[in-house]
């Protein structure tokens, strides 16, 4: 294998005309760079100069190395600056574990912050829910995800893992504009007779509302079932049931209103979730971002909850 340190000087002999010049351009002996070119030349099999008395002349396969040699040697100098920036948090490549309500609200304003600080850095998203991410974050596929959990709901995480709290909101009752029940607070017994909509059986979502009702003496009447809020809040405007939703995932649009839930605080969290062994040099800057658009959401959306 080649000695880019012998190539580099070999180069330098070729571009100088003598030992002794290279030698004082590279900062070596003269000597350093007569053995230097000696080993080049058991490497390659071949005389790569003609040495005279006071001087040396190149050989053709030393012309040939010497012009190839420093195109090699360029992209070497350029691959050593990509590293360094890597290494600095520069460049590389994060991978980013989310869900849907976080994808849309939080997500953006921490790529946006990300890649005007790290504009050379490769940011890979992958949107799904937290049991899903999970096992993608222990394995190395992820370098980071965003989860959350219910307080009727809570779990915990792996001893490998590092968490980090970003974010509490508020769950909502979304009913249809004008409904009987939208006061300030929502009495939740007040919901017993209706049809609610909900998320996937199952899911951490679905699992809090039957335990909140469950709570309140009765087992809510499911009849529509999606992971998109979108559509939940849809069917409520639609007139056909209502629905309990994070403050993440809700819309203040005409049709529907969103209540708070009379009695304790009902919530969820959000969390940042990586291996605690993840050096990636990016990972800091990502949890920093992270943190401020999810300070930034909480101004701008769920103060009124």
């Amino acid at each position: 294998m080649l000695n880019p340190v012998h190539l580099r000087t070999l180069v330098e002999v070729v571009k100088t005309g003598s030992f002794a010049e290279a030698a004082r351009s590279l900062g070596y002996t003269s000597s350093a760079v007569s053995q230097q070119v000696s080993a080049f030349e058991r490497a390659v099999g071949v005389t790569l100069f003609e040495r005279e008395a006071h001087s040396i002349r190149p050989a053709s396969a030393a012309l040939f190395i010497a012009e190839r040699g420093a195109e090699l040697l360029a992209a070497l100098d350029g691959f050593e600056q990509e590293i360094a920036g890597m290494v600095k948090g520069l460049r590389g490549r994060l991978r980013l574990g989310t869900f849907p309500t976080a994808s849309a609200r939080v997500v953006p304003h921490a790529v946006a912050r990300l890649t005007a600080e790290r504009p050379d850095a490769e940011i890979l998203l992958d949107e799904a829910e937290p049991d899903d991410v999970l096992p993608l974050v222990l394995d190395g596929s992820l370098d980071l995800a965003l989860v959350y959990a219910y307080d009727l709901v809570p779990r915990t995480w792996p001893d490998e893992l590092t968490v980090l709290p970003l974010l509490t909101e508020s769950l909502l009752v979304v009913l249809p504009e004008g409904h009987a029940a939208a006061r300030a607070h929502v009495r939740i017994e007040d919901l017993r007779d209706e049809r609610w909509v909900s998320s996937r059986d199952g899911t951490a979502g679905s699992t809090c509302a039957v335990r909140l009702c469950a709570a309140h003496g009765f087992t809510p009447r499911i009849t529509f079932r999606s992971n998109d809020y979108g559509v939940v809040q849809g069917l409520v405007r639609a007139g056909v049931g209502v629905a309990l939703v994070p403050a993440l995932g809700y819309e203040a649009l005409p049709g529907t209103v969103g209540r708070l839930v009379r009695g304790k605080p009902l919530r969820r969290h959000v969390f940042a979730i990586h291996r605690t062994a993840n050096a990636n040099p990016l990972l800091r800057d990502a949890l920093t971002a992270l943190a401020a658009a999810c300070d930034l959401v909480a101004d701008e959306h769920l103060a009124r909850a």
